[in-house]
């Protein structure tokens, strides 16, 4: 690939994971592309009235995206809706953000993950779709683990050598190792995993309650040291700004 044709990139799929206001009229967009990653963009003029691009840097909307630039900053060129998709609203476009906002601080720029990319458009489709969020995102944050070299082992103790967990066993996950039998050796705040909650979480099956419950958990303690100490935007709006019954408050919470 020539120098020039690395600086000029015609119609990308993408999504926008967050907009600003740069100068006096134009937008900054972080985007997420299947073949680039995760890109800053200039939209010159795009709060102008008469840009075409006004009203077509919308989150959660596949998008095709052209721009050109070699810098770290690159000028958008084109933002063509793709449709096909339901817009989100209430719970599920919190969760979306939950996603977005995942992808930000933990993906670094111009670093591709296709696989990443396509499971950031199938949760999108479940948030869209489906009565209950919860599935699609701790699907979505396996895979982001898994994308960026995380991946956790759930299906063998102890790593890929150990013995193959047991659906009846208890465990406690170490993240060096993986699981662990469950015993008195570990501290009882350790969270303890049934051996069937890992299993499903390894074919993706969280149609269980109590694997739903222990993967959220699990999956929170695996992403957090990857976070340095800071709080999702998203988790604290979840936890301080929607005031719901108590009862409901606690299944809302489920979700991030």
């Amino acid at each position: 690939m020539s120098a020039a044709s690395k600086r000029r990139v015609q119609a990308q799929p993408g999504w926008v994971l967050h907009t600003w206001p740069w100068r006096e009229t134009s937008l900054i967009a972080e985007v997420l592309t299947c073949e680039q990653g995760r890109l800053s963009l200039v939209a010159k003029g795009a709060r102008r009235p008469t840009s075409p691009l006004r009203g077509q840097l919308m989150a959660f909307q596949p998008l095709l995206l052209s721009w050109h630039g070699a810098g770290e900053l690159k000028t958008l060129t084109l933002a063509a809706w793709q449709g096909g998709l339901p817009r989100l609203g209430g719970e599920a476009l919190l969760c979306g953000y939950y996603l977005n906002e995942l992808i930000l601080k933990l993906t670094a720029r111009e670093d591709p993950h296709p696989g990443l990319f396509s499971a950031y458009g199938a949760a999108l489709a479940e948030l869209a779709t489906e009565h209950s969020a919860a599935p699609a995102l701790r699907r979505f944050e396996l895979a982001l683990l898994t994308e960026l070299g995380y991946a956790p082992v759930l299906e063998r103790e102890g790593g890929a050598q150990g013995a193959p967990v047991r659906a009846d066993g208890q465990y406690v996950y170490l993240a060096e190792h993986g699981p662990a039998p469950a015993g008195d050796e570990h501290p009882p705040e350790r969270t303890r995993l049934h051996g069937q909650t890992l299993l499903d979480m390894a074919h993706g099956d969280f149609s269980r309650p109590r694997t739903l419950a222990q993967a959220k958990t699990l999956l929170r303690e695996l992403i957090e040291p990857h976070l340095h100490g800071k709080m999702l935007t998203t988790r604290r709006i979840f936890q301080e700004t929607i005031v719901r019954p108590p009862r409901a408050a606690a299944s809302h919470g489920e979700q991030t």
